[in-house]
């Protein structure tokens, strides 16, 4: 999972990218985890995962993970190549989802770029860069699909006039998400790669001073809310400051912290959690002497899909999936007991994974 982290200048956005970084480091040690000077690659907190290690005392542990990118070179005009602009562009096309960080705090020694601090001006000026250069595509796919109706092809007046009310639909400055579409409609749209149909996490970036009781009602935070709810988009509530005080900290006195602050999890994490349920993400678990290890999936795929993301020949070669649920596993203390018990379950290619299940795929090749 690629997630983009974009901001205007002086919102916070570099702080909280350092504190992503920052955690990131400690995620060196896994698969895959090259870290480049852009890109910070975090674990997907998993409490089930220690739980299992505990267990099996494997050789290694390893959770799944999620890349921010640090989508830097925004400006006005950015849809039209300002600055960075169509870079900006190109790495925001790149990923599942988009973290806008939003300045929700005061402070006279951080100047602003527009000169003062307007949550709703800074989510329209990124908003409607998005925008402007989803409406190029539109306009190009109409116009291309017209040229195409003269040969009689059905589809081609239909992909014409959805470009045409999807583009009117932006003409309104509404991002493309919003755009009331069918199932078809959505899957044609889809393959146009617009940015304004990507998920979206407004982090209202607030005070240290204002994290605890009552941050939820702070006045441009429900400024924020409001705008997220009128584009189907989520909010988080969190202080870039304090994320990267906690990322240089020792994980006993990150907890002591947290508890201190009345916060519970760090925002790192709860953006972690909010990132998965707004994309439909799950994880299933393995286990074993070797690894202990979480796998993430789209929350209804099946259990051939699921076992094509620890090697495709496992797919390919699907027998079953021995399926115990996490719970289950805790409850009866092994592996041993679960098969004793009964509870250890033989699902065919039609069984939909459930969050937790704990599995051992069957295959041949």
């Amino acid at each position: 999972m690629k997630l983009g982290v974009v901001g205007l200048p002086n919102v916070g956005k570099s702080t909280l990218f350092n504190a992503i970084t920052g955690a990131g480091a400690q995620a060196a040690n896994y698969p895959f985890c090259t870290i480049e000077p852009n890109a910070g690659i975090v674990a997907v907190p998993d409490d089930r995962l220690t739980k299992l290690a505990e267990m099996y005392h494997p050789k290694k542990v390893t959770p799944a993970t999620v890349e921010f990118v640090d989508i830097a070179g925004l400006v006005k005009g950015a849809s039209k190549g300002e600055g960075l602009g169509n870079k900006f562009l190109s790495h925001i096309r790149e990923c599942e989802a988009i973290v806008h960080v939003v300045r929700c705090f005061e402070d006279e020694n951080i100047i602003h770029v527009d000169g003062s601090i307007d949550p709703a001006r800074d989510i329209e000026t990124i908003n409607l860069e998005l925008i402007f250069a989803d409406m190029e595509i539109v306009a190009r796919r109409e116009e291309k699909a017209r040229k195409l109706i003269k040969t009689g092809e059905k589809k081609y007046g239909e992909e014409a006039d959805l470009a045409k009310k999807v583009l009117s639909h932006l003409e309104q400055g509404k991002p493309a998400r919003t755009c009331p579409l069918t199932d078809d409609e959505k899957e044609t749209v889809k393959g146009w790669f617009l940015l304004t149909t990507k998920p979206v996490i407004y982090a209202a970036n607030i005070a240290e001073s204002d994290v605890g009781e009552g941050e939820e009602e702070l006045e441009m935070v429900q400024k924020v809310k409001q705008i997220a709810a009128d584009e189907a988009a989520e909010v988080l509530v969190i202080s870039a400051q304090i994320e990267e005080e906690i990322a240089q900290m020792e994980p006993d006195e990150k907890s002591i912290f947290l508890e201190e602050m009345g916060i519970g999890q760090s925002g790192l994490d709860r953006l972690i959690r909010k990132c998965y349920h707004l994309l439909g993400l799950i994880s299933f678990l393995t286990a074993g002497e070797d690894e202990c290890r979480a796998w993430t999936i789209v929350n209804g795929s099946k259990a051939p899909q699921a076992a094509g993301k620890i090697h495709t020949d496992f797919e390919r070669g699907f027998i079953r999936a021995e399926i115990v649920p996490f719970t289950s596993l805790m409850e009866m203390g092994s592996m041993t007991a679960c098969r004793e018990k009964g509870l250890i379950r033989s699902e065919g290619k039609e069984y939909v994974m459930q969050d937790g299940d704990v599995t051992l795929f069957r295959f041949n090749v």
